[in-house]
């Protein structure tokens, strides 16, 4: 792909849509998962969410807290392999340029607004890996196990305020790419959402 490109390639759009919707999945599993009490009853099966729409069977009883500590490092980690591919196709295709309508001041806040979405997509799963590692309980992959948990508490607390104050700038980043893409659909009325889209 070189600059001559308007838009970006269907892998690269994929991989964008993917990682995502799995970064909000994953920002709404942690809020709901941390509101949860410590203990309650083990059993087999999850309502997902209490809304009725999908139940999740277990091979074993758990309690609701650790279910979803559990879904949430899954899926985590999925992400993170997702977001891997992500960085290696960004680094071994260039994108497309910018629009020649964007001023100066929105060139600079994109390219540095990526640049930290990178480093902080990168940040949030590593510091969430590395609080599962230093953690009794170690990291599973939809029940597969991956690593054992090395029971540092001291560790585990640290990259426990790591993983959210990551989240919570990753959080704000986000917002703030949403809220821009907005505005050149709505306002500025130009083609930059295009260039991330399936529909030309």
């Amino acid at each position: 792909m070189n600059n001559a490109v308007s838009r970006y390639g269907k892998v690269a759009i994929t991989l964008h849509w993917l990682v995502g919707l799995g970064i909000i999945i994953l920002f709404g599993l942690g809020w709901y998962m941390n509101e949860l009490p410590k203990g309650g009853p083990k059993v087999m099966s999850f309502d997902m969410f209490d809304l009725g729409l999908f139940t999740w069977h277990l091979t074993e009883a758990v309690s609701p807290r650790t279910f979803y500590f559990n879904l949430h490092k899954s899926i985590g980690l999925t992400v993170f392999f997702l977001i891997g591919l992500r960085v290696y196709w960004r680094l071994t295709h260039q994108p497309p340029a910018l629009q020649a309508s964007l001023q100066r001041w929105e060139r600079i806040v994109a390219h540095g607004t990526h640049h930290l979405l990178y480093l902080l997509m990168v940040l949030m799963p590593v510091t969430g890996m590395l609080t599962t590692l230093y953690s009794k309980y170690g990291l599973t992959w939809f029940s597969i196990p991956v690593l054992p948990g090395l029971d540092e508490p001291g560790l585990r607390d640290f990259f426990v305020a790591a993983h959210e104050l990551t989240a919570t700038v990753l959080f704000l980043l986000i917002s703030l790419h949403i809220a821009a893409a907005l505005k050149h659909q709505f306002l500025d009325r130009d083609d930059t959402m295009k260039r991330m889209s399936f529909f030309k």
